[in-house]
């Protein structure tokens, strides 16, 4: 707006926009006549980064034929490495870590401790409900005495009402079978218990 009131010419307008595009300070003179004077050259120490970058019109993309004809859409093959026992590995380290050699004994142990785990005949059913009803007592016991015994007393009992229910339904189980085989024992078929 001001340089239409000032009435520049096109060309001192055109060299007050360039002035401002690379931040150069505005000429205190400005030139009337364009065609006798050129420009005056722009300082040598103003930096090339303010002036702005010249895009072409043209995107350079290439065509879809040319992408593809190149290896950017070709997958790698899976080549499978070869399996390696991870524990195997594990004791090989930690022997060398301890003892500072390679040892090869640690697969006797391996094997040693894999038969006796294989021995342990696993815990009875009655055995673990009756371990579970004691660790909710003790449960409730401590929260009794935090002063939380209201808010699980129900939700504890319930729980143990379902294992003592589990556990005579395990002992039913258990006298049936133990009278079946006392019958088969005695002669005549006849029972021990009436």
């Amino acid at each position: 707006a001001m340089m239409e009131k000032s009435k520049l010419t096109h060309f001192q307008r055109r060299y007050l926009m360039d002035c401002v595009k690379r931040g150069d300070s505005l000429p205190l003179q400005c030139h009337l006549i364009p065609s006798k004077e050129p420009a005056p050259a722009a300082p040598a120490f103003s930096p090339a980064v303010c002036q702005p970058i010249r895009l072409s019109a043209k995107p350079h993309l290439r065509p879809a034929k040319v992408c593809q004809a190149g290896d950017a859409y070709t997958r790698e093959k899976f080549r499978p490495q070869p399996r390696r026992d991870l524990e195997k590995e594990k004791q090989r380290l930690q022997n060398i870590l301890a003892t500072g050699k390679d040892v090869v004994e640690c697969d006797v142990k391996q094997t040693l401790v894999q038969t006796k785990k294989e021995e342990i005949p696993e815990p009875d059913r009655f055995e673990e409900l009756v371990n579970e009803v004691q660790e909710r007592k003790k449960f409730l016991a401590e929260m009794e005495a935090l002063g939380q015994g209201k808010k699980y007393r129900s939700i504890v009992l319930t729980e143990i009402s379902q294992k003592m229910r589990e556990m005579e339904i395990i002992d039913k189980k258990r006298s049936e079978e133990m009278r079946e085989i006392m019958t088969k024992d005695f002669p005549g078929g006849k029972s021990f218990f009436p």
